[in-house]
Order: C-alpha cells, then sequence, then structure tokens
C-alpha cells in the first residue's frame, strides 16, 4: 500500500477574489482537518480571507459543513474503489479482485485518518441526503463487482460480510487495536481476512 505524506496545512488568510465560494470553504476545511488545524466555519472562513459571517450563507451550521466534507471524501474513496476494477486484470479471480477492493478500502482510512473518521463518524438525519447519496455511491461500487464476479447470483451476505471486514479493520488500525504494522503486512492480513469471507459465503 502507498502512503502519502500528510497535507500540508493551509496558508492562513488565502485572499478570496471570485468563484465558488462554497466549494472553497469545503476545499479548505478539508485542509485544515487532515493537516490537523483548527476545524470549524470561522477557521475556514480565516483562511479563505472572508468575513466570518461569510460561510453561513452556504452553511447552517457546522454540521451542515462536516456533512459537504464527509461528500468529498465518499467521492475520493470511491474514486480509489473504480480505480481498483479499472485496473484489475481480466483474468484476475474473483477472489483477487475483492481482496484488492478490501485493501484500498483499508489503505484510504489509514492514508487519510481526519477524514475517514468523519465520513463515518456521526449519524445523518435525512435518509435522502447528498452525504447518504454519495456513500450508497460507495456501497454500488462493491455491487457492481459482485455482479461481475457472480452474474445473476451474488452469494447472500457476501457484501455485508466483505465491507465489515475492510472497515472493521480500518477502525481496528486507526484505534491502535493492533500494532503498527507495516503496510504491506495490513495489506496482506486484509487479503487473508477477505479471502476467509468469501471462502465461507461460497460454502454455505
Amino acid at each position: 500500500m502507498n502512503q502519502q505524506p500528510n497535507p500540508e496545512p493551509p496558508t492562513t488568510r488565502r485572499p478570496y477574489h471570485h468563484g465558488d465560494l462554497r466549494a472553497t470553504l469545503v476545499r479548505t476545511a478539508l485542509e485544515c482537518l487532515e493537516a490537523g488545524e483548527p476545524y470549524s466555519l470561522r477557521a475556514a472562513a480565516k483562511h479563505v480571507g472572508v468575513s466570518p459571517t461569510a460561510p453561513y450563507k452556504h452553511f447552517a451550521d457546522r454540521r451542515a459543513l462536516d456533512t459537504a466534507v464527509a461528500i468529498e471524501g465518499f467521492k475520493a474513496i470511491s474514486a480509489d474503489l473504480a480505480a481498483v476494477l479499472d485496473d484489475v486484470p481480466a483474468e484476475a479471480s474473483p477472489l483477487e479482485t475483492l481482496t484488492e477492493l478490501g485493501v484500498a478500502y483499508v489503505e484510504f482510512a489509514l492514508r487519510r485518518p481526519a477524514l475517514f473518521r468523519l465520513m463515518f463518524g456521526n449519524e445523518t438525519e435525512d435518509s435522502h441526503s447528498d452525504r447518504v447519496r454519495a456513500a450508497q455511491d460507495m456501497h454500488n461500487l462493491l455491487g457492481v463487482a459482485l455482479e461481475r464476479l457472480f452474474p445473476g447470483a451474488v452469494p447472500p451476505g457476501l457484501a455485508m460480510g466483505l465491507w465489515s471486514l475492510a472497515h472493521g479493520a480500518a477502525f481496528l488500525h486507526l484505534d491502535g487495536k493492533y500494532p503498527p504494522y507495516p503496510a504491506e503486512e495490513v495489506a496482506e492480513r486484509v487479503r487473508l481476512g477477505a479471502a476467509a469471507v468469501l471462502c465461507l459465503k461460497l460454502e454455505a
């Protein structure tokens, strides 16, 4: 798994002249979050160089900002998973394809821990919100992969089992429940776990 350096902290009072203020605030808030800088509507406004009240034209409160940043996270992880599906060799087995999806999921969590925690860290009241749809788009990628690998006969519970494995492994690592294994060892453990889930489901 490729590890990337931590994002650079945003420059204070980045001049803002025109364009999409909402998108600029979301991008800046995400940079603050991942750099360990103060994360709030006021902090984002300060970095962008607008008044403290300007963000409230686009966000009702901090929770609305959280939702917007989380959506960007779901888009990013979906792109990583889609890249796995695009890059997997045509001759790859279902096991190889599914395990690499799990590895990519855990890799994202370990590479971008603050964002990953925010994505899953609080409840969403509106079941039809953009945040829920963005999360569903991520889940749909796994469904597409399973339909491709098991046309018309996806083993019951397989999607839930595989996602639970990857999601649980991600948080166990983030919460320090596992030793700080090297990246390749983490990947191999995810592969072994996914293989076990797949074998059990296929034998059931």
